[in-house]
């Protein structure tokens, strides 16, 4: 049943200007009853170093257990997208994207998992999330190797 609100999927639409710009979209929930967990992992997510104007790339995991609702997928590919030409510090990106998560679907459990590739010869991974997961519900474990360098 398609969801008369959503103005980005099934439509073409150019990536937003920077994250304030880009709308991030929800749907209902349909298993309101049951408590469970959603991944998204962004391999490739970019921003700018806000000081040196480089690229800096990082990959996120992100599980939440909703509530009332999810986030749509395409706007939120598209909201990832709007960080590409903007600066900003690995630990200011990671947790805006977390908080904006929480802001549009008030999820019962959020965890946001910031894996940035070295800056200067070090990697910086962040990490957030809200609350505690519920009882009963399986989070499964991040899985991404710290980076090693070559070999």
């Amino acid at each position: 049943m398609p969801n008369s609100r959503l103005t980005q999927l099934g439509h073409r639409v150019a990536v937003p200007a920077s994250p304030a710009e880009a709308k991030l979209e929800s749907v209902a929930n349909p298993h309101r009853d049951s408590d469970y967990v959603v991944r998204f992992t962004a391999p490739e997510f970019t921003c700018l170093c806000p000081i040196t104007g480089q690229p800096d790339f990082a990959h996120f995991v992100i599980d939440y257990c909703p509530a009332k609702s999810l986030v749509e997928s395409k706007s939120f590919k598209l909201y990832l997208n709007s960080f590409r030409n903007i600066g900003a510090f690995h630990e200011d990106a990671t947790l805006t994207i977390g908080k904006r998560l929480v802001a549009v679907l008030k999820p019962k459990y959020l965890r946001i998992a910031g894996y940035w590739y070295p800056r200067g010869g070090m990697p910086i991974d962040v990490f957030w999330q809200t609350g505690h997961v519920p009882a009963g519900v399986f989070v499964p474990d991040l899985e991404v190797e710290p980076y090693r360098g070559r070999g």
